[in-house]
């Protein structure tokens, strides 16, 4: 059976400084445009996403009788409001520079408050959880490598290394909730992450699509942008497929998402963020012990 890890304490954290100004480069992810619009696309979803989470755990605050689950619970809803504040401030800035904003957010606020409205209240908790155990995994495959983040530039990684390091914190709050408090079966559990893993891939891909469409790329330039992109996601030792035992692990009766332990860095960044209050000084720290290990 897989060893249980110790639990991070749950953080958060507000007023933080990105510097999230406008001259942050068009394609600041090494500048590709494939590698910058998929993380662009995943910004998209947050604001809105990070609410429906917390709808979805809301709906059961009040039957949490457990006081260190309910502590939980309200700083699972700070660390996800706060996501979707500085998410919301770098969407801004994508629509400043012509990048296609406004359909994305149109949509999904119709898609949350449809599941929310004829979703049952525990099938929206599971997709919840589903979606936390997949960003769990996505913070290690992209924190910890620096192929992945060393392109970034450094206001963005700094945003996307706190991002993952508050995900972790709170990984199983939903998780716990829906099985000890909604207790949801193994059936609701799995099925919420078979209908994410379908769902979210493709309309990430469609906004990715779209917003390459507006950086003025044309059909042809595309097919080899997709070619080359859908080449670095899921070639042998890209960035999925060394992550596939972490996903199929949810699929175990008597899985827990404390059975793994994500970013093992957590501690740099905790401590630089500790000692400065910067951020970016803490993903600098972060991305330093990465190439050094």
């Amino acid at each position: 059976m897989t060893t249980t890890h110790g639990q991070r304490p749950i953080q958060p954290r507000e007023q933080l400084d990105f510097q999230l100004d406008d001259d942050i480069p068009r394609f600041w992810n090494g500048g590709d445009p494939f590698k910058t619009r998929l993380f662009d696309a995943m910004s998209l979803t947050f604001p809105l996403g990070e609410r429906y989470f917390i709808s979805a755990v809301r709906n059961y605050r009040d039957q949490v009788a457990d006081p260190k689950l309910l502590q939980e619970v309200k700083d699972f809803t700070r660390q996800e409001a706060q996501h979707g504040m500085v998410h919301t401030q770098f969407n801004e800035l994508l629509a400043r520079q012509g990048v296609a904003v406004a359909f994305s957010q149109r949509f999904l606020d119709w898609k949350f408050k449809t599941q929310l409205k004829h979703w049952s209240k525990a099938f929206n908790l599971s997709y919840t959880a589903a979606a936390e155990h997949l960003t769990a995994m996505m913070c290690t495959t992209f924190i910890e490598r620096e192929d992945i983040i060393g392109p970034f530039d450094p206001r963005m990684r700094a945003l996307y290394t706190w991002h993952s390091i508050e995900e972790v914190e709170h990984k199983a709050v939903a998780f716990d909730v829906l099985t000890k408090v909604a207790k949801a079966g193994y059936f609701t559990r799995i099925l919420g992450l078979v209908y994410f893993s379908i769902e979210y891939p493709i309309g990430v891909m469609y906004m990715v699509n779209k917003m390459l469409k507006t950086d003025g790329f044309g059909f042809f330039k595309r097919l080899g942008i997709w070619a080359r992109g859908l080449w670095w996601l899921y070639k042998p030792g890209g960035v999925f497929l060394p992550a596939l035992g972490y996903y199929l692990s949810y699929y175990k009766p008597g899985f827990h998402p404390w059975q793994h332990e994500e970013m093992g860095h957590h501690g740099v960044w905790m401590d630089a963020f500790e000692r400065s209050g910067d951020p970016i000084e803490a993903s600098d720290r972060v991305l330093a012990a990465v190439r050094a290990a």
